[in-house]
């Protein structure tokens, strides 16, 4: 039985949110409805006063000047789905509209967009009925809202559009009538307060940041392997020299790594007499470059809940009844956030590529050549290391900030946008190749630690070579290699090396 949330509009937290993305429903606490019609009481004043109000009694865009009569009020806002429904693209994925559902119902019950809670109850009915919009992936720029894909949401309240209902794509009337939900009739200006707002956006960074924040956890995993696969110091670890810099995600970082190699007998047999002084930059400096990761996706966490939290949508009503026209629909602070989880993301990756290759490397590891015996015969993990490096390679592409370009739209109206939307569009892609990359770490990590034997690493870290072990066999001769990294890749996507207690989380 999925869990079930209760959260006050802007009170949401982060692991709210997550428990969301992963199937919770979600209700609003007694008494939300009142600052709601209050708004409506509010603005349908204004409309009876005939005071020109935008998107309400006006076209959009550049369209504003054009007044529309009262008796089309409806259609104005009908109409404004209909044609905002411009998006291409693979539908978005389950998890990230589920979380948009809930941010947009969120936002609109803080009561300063106008809408009646019959609309705020018809996205909390979606949500919770498992009836999820099909919302294409690709034509928001970010700005006046994420326009298109919350367009193809929206379309779905009135019965139009399409839904994913279980794993079937059925046109939105018939998903509604699936579930026992009704097409929402719209009022004044709720279309316009369904499209404006940075859902879209902020749900897809969020899916990025929960996934990064997964992918940084396993990437310390993997590297407390690899440095104990590679005969590694721990003395850079040492929490003496974290405290000197003062950054907490470098000192959050080193506690990480010293908790995970703790009690290894691998390390313990070398203290003495080891002949190497510094370890490599990918081993001595991970809490240096995991820890500004670490202090990058911390903010971006607070920024997104932050716009979580907010009222995104243009114009608004305030608590006196003013109608005030602004541009909190502008996701510039979105757009900042994905960026630095991509930056974070493409590190992570890179660094994890840097201790593949020094595996791999017999001078710098003292392993057999590509961690395979008999090596000319057996090629071992050579080509893995390629592939490694071709994905850390991507995302150095990938990572390219976002939000430093803008085109403008409508008709130069709306003449600087975020790219927000596509900013964190990539971070699944990026976050993909991560996946990828830990996996082949963890295998030739487990593979050096077993060259090791009898001597044994640490309690976690024997616990994560059984996981590998349980999936990918060690490597005594070539066999297909694909196979292992995707079901170790499968195991890192999941969780299986990030659930160590560690002192890293993005709360921590």
């Amino acid at each position: 039985m999925a869990k079930h949330l209760t959260i006050a509009p802007g009170q949401a937290e982060l692991a709210q949110l997550r428990a969301i993305a992963e199937g919770a429903t979600l209700g609003l606490p007694q008494g939300w409805q009142a600052p709601l019609e209050r708004a409506v009481a509010a603005l349908a004043a204004r409309i009876d006063s005939g005071e020109a109000l935008y998107g309400v009694n006006t076209g959009f865009g550049k369209l504003a000047s054009q007044r529309i009569g009262r008796d089309d009020l409806a259609k104005l806002q009908r109409n404004l789905l209909r044609s905002h429904a411009a998006g291409i693209g693979p539908f978005l994925p389950a998890p990230v509209v589920r979380l948009i559902l809930a941010l947009k119902a969120l936002s609109l019950a803080r009561g300063a967009s106008a809408v009646r809670p019959a609309v705020v109850e018809g996205l909390l009915a979606l949500l919770n009925a498992g009836v999820l919009p099909a919302i294409p992936a690709k034509g928001s720029v970010g700005a006046s809202g994420d326009l298109a894909p919350l367009a193809h949401l929206s379309l779905v309240l009135i019965g139009e559009g399409e839904a994913f209902f279980g794993d079937e794509v059925l046109p939105g009337a018939e998903a509604l009538q699936r579930a026992g939900l009704a097409p929402l009739e719209l009022g004044p200006k709720e279309g316009l307060a369904l499209l404006n707002g940075t859902q879209v956006s902020t749900a897809l960074a969020l899916t990025g940041l929960f996934a990064a924040d997964r992918l940084w956890r396993s990437g310390i995993t993997a590297g407390a392997l690899s440095t104990d696969a590679a005969r590694g110091s721990d003395t850079p670890f040492d929490p003496r020299i974290h405290a000197l810099r003062n950054q907490p995600g470098q000192i959050a970082a080193a506690a990480a790594l010293r908790a995970l190699l703790s009690g290894s007998a691998i390390r313990d047999s070398h203290r003495e007499g080891d002949s190497r002084v510094q370890d490599p930059y990918c081993l001595r400096c991970q809490p240096q470059v995991m820890g500004a990761c670490l202090d990058l996706l911390r903010n971006a966490a607070a920024t997104l809940t932050r716009e979580a939290n907010a009222v995104t949508d243009n114009p608004l009503v305030t608590e006196e009844g003013e109608v005030l026209s602004g541009g909190n629909f502008h996701a510039e602070p979105v757009a900042f956030a994905a960026d630095t989880i991509a930056l974070a993301l493409a590190e992570i990756g890179a660094l994890s590529e840097r201790r593949i290759a020094l595996l791999t490397d017999p001078v710098l590891s003292t392993l057999p050549a590509f961690l395979v015996r008999e090596g000319g015969l057996n090629s071992g993990f050579m080509i893995a290391q390629v592939t490694a490096a071709a994905l850390a390679s991507e995302n150095k592409s990938l990572a390219h900030p976002r939000s430093v370009d803008s085109l403008p739209t409508s008709a130069n109206q709306e003449d600087h946008v975020s790219m927000a939307t596509g900013a964190a569009l990539r971070l699944a892609e990026m976050a993909d190749n991560v996946a990828a990359i830990l996996a082949i770490e963890l295998l030739e990590g487990a593979q050096g630690v077993e060259f090791h034997r009898p001597l044994t690493t640490s309690t976690p870290l024997e616990a994560a070579l059984r996981a590998v072990r349980a999936v990918a066999a060690p490597w005594e001769e070539d066999r297909h290699m694909a196979p292992d990294i995707a079901a170790v890749k499968r195991l890192v996507e999941h969780g299986a090396f990030a659930g160590i207690d560690l002192p890293g989380s993005l709360s921590a």
